[in-house]
C-alpha cells in the first residue's frame, strides 16, 4: 500500500488505496516502509486543513510505505499518547507554528523533530496508549461490520462472486445506441450488461420513483470566513458522514438558507460533483448549508435510508454512476441523470437488517471519536494542571 495525504485523517490511516508498490519499488523506498507503532505525520499539502495530520500505524494495516509528502517518526515512547498528543491543541499549535506558506503549506523532518513533547508519568502514558488502542479497536470493528453489511447485499444482488471478464469488445445495434444516445465504446463494456444480467433477478425501481431531491447551494468563497457556521463541502464528506467542516459562513447568511439548505433526519446525502456518489443517510439534523455539489434525498415511499445509502455506495450503483461518465473522470452528475440509478429494492425486513448494521457501525465510529476527544482533552489537562486533573477527568 502507498499511503499519500488523501489516506491520512487525524488517528486514522483509510483504507481507500489507490496507489500500491511492487516489490521492486518497495525496496527502493525501504526508509519509508511502515512498521506497527510507527507515528505519521502530514508535512506538505494545498492549505493548512492537509498539514499535521498524524496518525498511529497499527499491525493490521499490513505492509506500507509513505509518500515525500509525509514524515516517518519511530517513537521511543508510547505511540498512543504521542499520536493524542499531536493530535490535540498543543501538539497541532506547534505543527502548524512550524509550518509556512509557500505555493504549497510545508513543514519539513527537523521541523517536526523540534516540536516539543510534554513527557507524563509512565503510568498515565501508558493508560492515553492503551485508551488509542481501544479507539483503533472501535473503528477497526465498525469497519469490518460497514464491510460485512457491504458483503451481504452483494450476496442478495447475485453479486458476491462476480469477477469482470477479460473481454474486451462487444457488438451493438444502431438502434440500441440510438435509443439510449450513446456511441462511445466505454458505455458498451460487457461488464456492464453481466452485471445488469446477475441483478436482473432483484425487484429495482428508479431512484427518482423512490425520492424526491433538492440541491445545494453555492456561496461563493467570498463568504467564507475563519468563525461561523458550517458550510458542508465534497471535501468535508464520506460515507461516514460530514466530519472536519473546514469552511465556515456568517450567522447571517446561515439563517438566511437554513430553510432551504440545511439537511435534516431522515435524509440521504449524496454527492454530484467532485467525488461523485458518496451517500449517507442522516439520523440526526445537521446544523450547516449544503454546497451545490450535494442531492439532499427524501424519500417519498416506504424505504430504509441506511439501507439506501449502502446501496448508493455499493459497486453495483458504482458501475452504473461510471457508465454514465463514459468511463471518465468527471466532476458532474446532473440531477436528472442521478434520478435513472437502478436501485435494488429487497424486502422491507431485509432492508431493516443491512440497515441496523450500517447504524451499529456508525455508533461505533461515533464512539471512538468520542473517545479521541476525550484522550485528547485529558493530555490538554495534563499540560496545563497535572496528572491528578487529568486522571480525574478520564475517569468521570
Amino acid at each position: 500500500k502507498f499511503i499519500k495525504t488523501d489516506n491520512l485523517r487525524d488517528n486514522v490511516i483509510t483504507e481507500d488505496f489507490n496507489h500500491f508498490l511492487s516489490e521492486k519499488g518497495a525496496k527502493k523506498l525501504h526508509n519509508a516502509l511502515l512498521q506497527p507503532d510507527d507515528v505519521v505525520v502530514t508535512i506538505i499539502g494545498a492549505n493548512y486543513s492537509v498539514v499535521g495530520r498524524v496518525a498511529r500505524v497499527f499491525e493490521d494495516l499490513g505492509r506500507a510505505a509513505i509518500n515525500q509528502n509525509i514524515s516517518l517518526i519511530r517513537p521511543k515512547i508510547k505511540s498512543g499518547y504521542l499520536t493524542t498528543f499531536l493530535t490535540g491543541k498543543y501538539g497541532k499549535q506547534q505543527l502548524y507554528y512550524f509550518s509556512r506558506q509557500t505555493e504549497q503549506v510545508n513543514l519539513n523532518n527537523v521541523e517536526v523533530a523540534d516540536v516539543i513533547i510534554a513527557l507524563p508519568s509512565s503510568n498515565f502514558e501508558e493508560k492515553i496508549h492503551a485508551l488509542h488502542t481501544e479507539i483503533h479497536n472501535l473503528q477497526f470493528n465498525a469497519k469490518n461490520l460497514y464491510y460485512q453489511a457491504e458483503q451481504l447485499l452483494l450476496a442478495d444482488l447475485n453479486l458476491a462472486d462476480y469477477i469482470p471478464s477479460d473481454t474486451n469488445t462487444s457488438t451493438r445495434k444502431l438502434s440500441d445506441c440510438l435509443a439510449d444516445d450513446r456511441f462511445d465504446a466505454e458505455y458498451w463494456q460487457p461488464k456492464y450488461d453481466e452485471i445488469q444480467k446477475r441483478v436482473a433477478s432483484v425487484a429495482q425501481r428508479k431512484l427518482g420513483q423512490l425520492v424526491n431531491h433538492k440541491k445545494g447551494i453555492e456561496v461563493g468563497s467570498e463568504a467564507y470566513q475563519e468563525e461561523g457556521k458550517n458550510f458542508i463541502r465534497v471535501a468535508d464528506f464520506s460515507t461516514f458522514g460530514v466530519e472536519d467542516v473546514e469552511k465556515k459562513i456568517s450567522d447571517e447568511l446561515y439563517e438566511s438558507l437554513k430553510k432551504g439548505y440545511e439537511p435534516k433526519k431522515g435524509e440521504v446525502l449524496f454527492t454530484k460533483d467532485g467525488t461523485i456518489g458518496l451517500s449517507f443517510a442522516l439520523n440526526e439534523d445537521i446544523e450547516g448549508i449544503l454546497s451545490g455539489a450535494f442531492l439532499r434525498l427524501q424519500p417519498k415511499v416506504d424505504l430504509n435510508t441506511n439501507y439506501l445509502a449502502l446501496v448508493l455506495n455499493s459497486p453495483y450503483c458504482k458501475a452504473q454512476i461510471e457508465r454514465m461518465s463514459g468511463g471518465a473522470i468527471i466532476a458532474h452528475l446532473k440531477p436528472e441523470s442521478a434520478m435513472q440509478i437502478n436501485i435494488p429494492v429487497l424486502s422491507t425486513t431485509r432492508q431493516a437488517e443491512l440497515g441496523e448494521m450500517v447504524v451499529k457501525s456508525l455508533q461505533m465510529r461515533k464512539e471512538a471519536k468520542n473517545l479521541l476527544e476525550k484522550a485528547k482533552r485529558a493530555v490538554e489537562i495534563f499540560v496545563e494542571q497535572d496528572e491528578a486533573q487529568a486522571l480525574a477527568y478520564l475517569a468521570s
